[in-house]
């Protein structure tokens, strides 16, 4: 899919159901709703994707979105929610032993039961909204720019166009990937959820959100390494004891590192705090937490080829039931 190198974007991140926050972030990033679509006279949203899932108005947002959308006023990504809502509800592959591509676990359950719930009433809705999930790509390349959920892993990228050249997928890559070991999986692990590195030793870590886990999320743009500080890209810290451990020689050739000759490359996904800043002059993050009274948040692109930390533009979601 390609984009035109000469418009203005503004490019916002997870927003995971707060849409009363999305609407001010709109209305303060100079768009106005017209006909019932968000629309600006001269600029375009690119959304990071993981529109769905934890937040009070996640049917409203999908709304907003999809409206803005199909007309011609945004582009939307396949987030790794996205990607969750398509794995459980998609039918496993004949043969597989699988009843669906994402396995009904009550770990897997819990991500989705907020918008299960909100969409018990709209069924028909819901069906139109999973259509359309598939029309979102998973990584959209405007040349000087890129855009990823989580994480620009080249080589998979090309191996991906290979099948589905505008990084839009189908029904069956998506039954595909209920094989963890299938190309499909790799895909969405990588570019939708990043690079895990397991803890040593058996450990685990039971995050914020109350989800015990045995991997952390690392980083993808360190140049050279050392300990397992040095590459957790996550808001909940390891123990001093696990971060000055050093990595293997095979840990670290595992890791990618995205160049900073590279394009600029905005992700999602990695629940970020503080203040909104680039992580390197061609690298930023725009998940800040909104549906954990955080930010939403957007960087406003022009003609720029290096971030300027001052393009950087949110709003606080400090109440989450009421998201205003």
């Amino acid at each position: 899919m390609l984009l035109d190198p000469t418009r203005s974007y503004d490019l916002i991140g997870d927003v995971h159901g707060c849409a009363r926050a999305l609407e001010r972030l709109l209305s303060g990033l100079g768009y106005r709703r017209q006909g019932g679509v968000w629309r600006h006279p001269q600029r375009m949203v690119l959304f990071l994707g993981d529109i769905l899932d934890r937040g009070p108005h996640i049917r409203e947002a999908m709304h907003l979105v999809h409206d803005m959308v199909v007309n011609g006023q945004a582009l939307c990504l396949l987030g790794n929610h996205e990607w969750y809502a398509l794995g459980w509800t998609t039918p496993g592959l004949p043969g597989s032993g699988r009843e669906f591509a994402r396995e009904h676990s009550s770990r897997n359950e819990r991500l989705i039961r907020e918008t299960l719930a909100q969409f018990e009433d709209y069924p028909r809705d819901w069906h139109d909204f999973l259509d359309w999930m598939y029309e979102l790509p998973l990584f959209l390349d405007g040349g000087r720019f890129r855009l990823v959920h989580a994480c620009w892993d080249a080589e998979l990228i090309a191996r991906l166009r290979e099948q589905h050249p505008d990084g839009r997928i189908d029904r069956a890559f998506v039954q595909q990937a209920g094989d963890p070991r299938s190309f499909a999986a790799h895909c969405f692990q990588r570019l939708l959820r990043g690079i895990d590195m397991p803890l040593p030793r058996g450990l685990t870590l039971t995050s914020s959100d109350g989800f015990t886990r045995s991997v952390f999320r690392t980083k993808f743009w360190e140049s050279d390494p050392q300990t397992y500080g040095d590459i957790v890209f996550q808001p909940d810290a390891l123990p001093d004891e696990v971060a000055n451990l050093p990595l293997s020689n095979a840990q670290k050739a595992a890791l990618l590192r995205y160049g900073e000759d590279e394009p600029m490359l905005f992700v999602g996904h990695y629940w970020c705090n503080g203040t909104p800043a680039p992580l390197r002059p061609n690298l930023a993050c725009l998940d800040y937490s909104a549906v954990r009274r955080g930010k939403l948040v957007a960087y406003r692109l022009d003609q720029e080829t290096r971030l300027d930390p001052n393009k950087f533009f949110w709003v606080e979601v400090k109440r989450l039931e009421a998201d205003t």
